[in-house]
């Protein structure tokens, strides 16, 4: 298998930043465009439950709607994609089971194997949190798979802005998630910097390591 070296690594990272201007000329390919979607998709979550779905949002004019619900934010509108980041909502019983139900499928094991898995799920997620609670989870989840999505990004060379900037409620409504059981929580603009992006040459402002990194 090949990997990056620790300097290749280090490099990519550096160079992404949050990108406050794209190039609305320059789009993402489409062969790219697929492995950050296999990207998102191969994200980690509590228990593998994936509690989230990734709506890509590629209409243009619906990209303008969603500028003013941005706080004006223009990278909503210029950038190649845009990914807005929806937890489920009603998390329950159902979702453990269409979870195991593909865990049984995928490795070839009776689903009546599973049950003890199934009440750790169902005693820890869904009858051990209250719907408020689910939701702080839930949203925790989204963050890994964001994360994962910027890193993924920088190692193609594509540019990404992570944006809680918005306002939820007006994503919910302009994208109709509450009909589809969703409910935004965070967006990502990705695509590729603006020559005039003035951001894109600032050097990194980082606490130490030794400020932020304790061994015990």
């Amino acid at each position: 298998m090949n990997t990056l070296d620790r300097k290749q690594l280090i490099n990519r990272l550096e160079w992404r930043y949050a990108t406050k201007q794209f190039d609305p000329s320059r789009r993402i390919s489409s062969e790219d465009w697929s492995a950050l979607e296999d990207a998102l998709v191969l994200t980690p979550s509590s228990y593998g439950l994936q509690p989230w779905t990734f709506v890509v949002v590629d209409d243009p004019a619906t990209r303008a709607q969603l500028v003013p619900a941005s706080w004006g934010q223009q990278q909503v509108a210029e950038a190649s994609h845009l990914v807005v980041f929806g937890v489920k909502t009603g998390f329950g019983e159902a979702d453990v089971d269409a979870y195991l139900k593909q865990v049984a499928a995928v490795r070839g094991v009776p689903l009546n194997s599973l049950t003890q898995y199934r009440e750790v799920m169902m005693s820890g997620i869904v009858r051990g949190l209250d719907e408020a609670a689910r939701r702080a989870w839930a949203s925790r989840q989204v963050y890994i798979a964001l994360g994962n999505l910027l890193n993924s990004a920088a190692l193609l060379g594509i540019d990404a802005c992570p944006m809680e900037g918005i306002i939820p409620a007006e994503y919910d409504t302009i994208l109709d998630l509450e009909s589809k059981g969703l409910s935004a929580v965070v967006a990502c603009a990705l695509g590729y910097r603006a020559s005039s992006d003035k951001y894109a040459n600032l050097p990194k402002v980082r606490f130490a390591k030794q400020d932020v990194l304790v061994h015990v």
